[in-house]
């Protein structure tokens, strides 16, 4: 009897998701009768044109204003009876009737209007025109950089944003500009350049694409990077840190190291739902978790983008939420990036009790971020620090808002080698030179004392005199910080969950012996206890 092989089924192919444009999303309100589109943008000339287009291609009537030109009619040309100062925002609007009579379709653009809004009859004459034009197919759009939608005509408006251009975008005017041979990169080049332009506009890409033309005769990231610090910086909600830190200037780590790289080794060509989401650092203070987060964007090729949560915070009533969804919204554009935000739980203090200390605007904030954590589908890898694990919210730690929660402990014998290496080389001492007793020291300790050696032009032995451990100023909370990651916490040394009693760091190791019936308890250590 012959033998039957069931047939293979294969999985089928899903499709690539659709991302809806501000031109189809614009088609389909205007089809059906949205008649009151507020679009945010920084580039209201870019959305014109594109708005235009979608006009013409409809044979649509147009009518774009703003208060230095008044209105005009790029598609067909009209005149408007009885109106002479059409930088007048409420004449136009109190025409609209006029404007649209013969046509099918009529869609009349505001630059800007938000500045006007002020005005009781401005805002009572779009009412009544959003209500009428659902007749006569009259449509009001605004295009402002923000949205502030007066009460009055909140219900009568639909927000749209005008997103920033996406990596084929900028390839495109990447190309535009770079027209003479030699000027774009290799192809092996170009995505590492056209990643740098993510989150400009672009004009501001196109200035930037041409000034690194200027400057190097081609295009090269380190002209963008320059170029987006700067733009970023005007925004005051995100920085770049362009540092030079690598992971050869940090001793230790080496599974933190590993499992990071081996993480992001692949980040953008996976798919969404299995991209990486970043990692929660605990340690004491001066272990190296900030300066790993910096050489990390260095070791991946991306750029570490700095969020400093205390400085989004607002006096305004809803200032500080809006900032914080800007920031992460800039986060989102820049990607692939890394994001560092330091001391999260000084940032997240009170969220617990925000409602009756400041009518719960950081609870607000802190849920903003943990959506952002637990939903965002961009290419950032989160990295947040923090050195008080007592102070941060259960939820936030919770599985899956982190690939991995690290405890990174005060550094063992070969990590301190390794430290004292580095920064004996970075200061130009003769490493063969006496040290001192290192005992429950910091990477950020040792750092010191060779610095202080070669200020001061004394030996390591005497700079020591100068350093007072945070193992003797807070040796309690360190022991604390210790109990508390073992089995909760990742180790950062070696692979596997961080446990106190096999911790091969400088701290102490226990054992219980019993003789007698009598409990002894005994501590050894490989270096003295860290305070008494």
């Amino acid at each position: 009897m012959a033998k039957t092989t069931a047939p293979t089924t294969r999985r089928p192919t899903l499709p690539a998701p659709y991302t809806p444009t501000l031109t189809s999303r614009f088609h389909e309100l205007i089809s059906a009768c949205f008649t009151g589109i507020w679009v945010q943008t920084h580039e209201p000339h870019e959305a014109a044109r594109e708005i235009t287009d979608l006009c013409r291609a409809e044979n649509w009537r147009l009518g774009i204003w703003n208060c230095d030109s008044g209105v005009q009619f790029p598609v067909e040309q009209i005149a408007i009876p009885g109106v002479t100062e059409t930088q007048d925002p409420l004449a136009v609007i109190r025409a609209m009737p006029q404007v649209s009579h013969g046509s099918g379709t009529t869609v009349l653009l505001f630059e800007n209007l938000h500045r006007f809004l002020g005005s009781v009859e401005l805002i009572q004459a779009i009412a009544r025109q959003a209500i009428t034009g659902k007749h006569n197919r009259a449509f009001i759009v605004v295009l402002a950089p923000v949205t502030q939608i007066p009460p009055e005509l909140d219900k009568l408006f639909v927000c749209l944003d005008h997103d920033l251009p996406d990596h084929a975008q900028l390839e495109e005017i990447a190309r535009g500009v770079a027209t003479q041979d030699g000027e774009l990169p290799d192809p092996d080049e170009l995505p590492r350049v056209i990643d740098a332009a993510k989150g400009l506009t672009r004009s501001e890409a196109e200035n930037a694409y041409s000034l690194s033309l200027v400057r190097h005769g081609t295009l090269k990231a380190e002209t963008l990077w320059e170029i987006k610090a700067g733009q970023l910086k005007k925004s005051g909600l995100v920085s770049i840190h362009r540092g030079t830190e690598s992971f050869d200037q940090l001793g230790g780590l080496d599974n933190l190291k590993a499992f990071c790289l081996r993480a992001m080794r692949r980040q953008s060509e996976g798919t969404v739902s299995n991209r990486p989401r970043g990692v929660l650092l605990l340690s004491p203070p001066g272990c190296g978790k900030s300066q790993f987060a910096k050489a990390l964007g260095n070791e991946t090729g991306r750029p570490t983008v700095v969020l400093d949560v205390g400085a989004l915070l607002g006096s305004l009533v809803g200032q500080s939420e809006s900032n914080v969804r800007a920031a992460l919204k800039l986060a989102d554009a820049m990607a692939p990036c890394v994001l560092m935000a330091d001391e999260v739980e000084k940032a997240l203090a009170g969220s617990n009790s925000s409602g009756q200390s400041d009518s719960g605007v950081t609870a607000r904030v802190f849920g903003s971020l943990l959506t952002w954590l637990n939903d965002h589908e961009s290419d950032v890898f989160f990295v947040g620090t923090c050195n008080d694990a007592s102070k941060l919210p259960p939820e936030f730690a919770r599985a899956e808002r982190f690939d991995g929660v690290f405890f990174v402990d005060l550094p063992g014998r070969d990590q301190k080698d390794a430290i004292w290496g580095i920064y004996t080389r970075h200061y130009g001492l003769d490493a063969k030179q006496a040290r001192p007793d290192d005992a429950n020291w910091t990477g950020a300790e040792i750092k010191s004392c060779c610095r202080l050696a070669s200020l001061l032009d004394v030996p390591l032995v005497q700079a020591a005199q100068n350093v007072v451990p945070v193992a003797v100023t807070a040796g309690d909370k360190i022991e604390g910080l210790r109990q508390w990651a073992s089995g909760r916490c990742l180790s950062a040394d070696r692979a596997g969950v961080y446990s106190r009693l096999e911790a091969g760091s400088g701290g102490r190791m226990r054992r219980v012996v019993r003789e007698l019936g009598v409990k002894q308890t005994s501590d050894f250590s490989r270096s003295p206890p860290a305070s008494r």
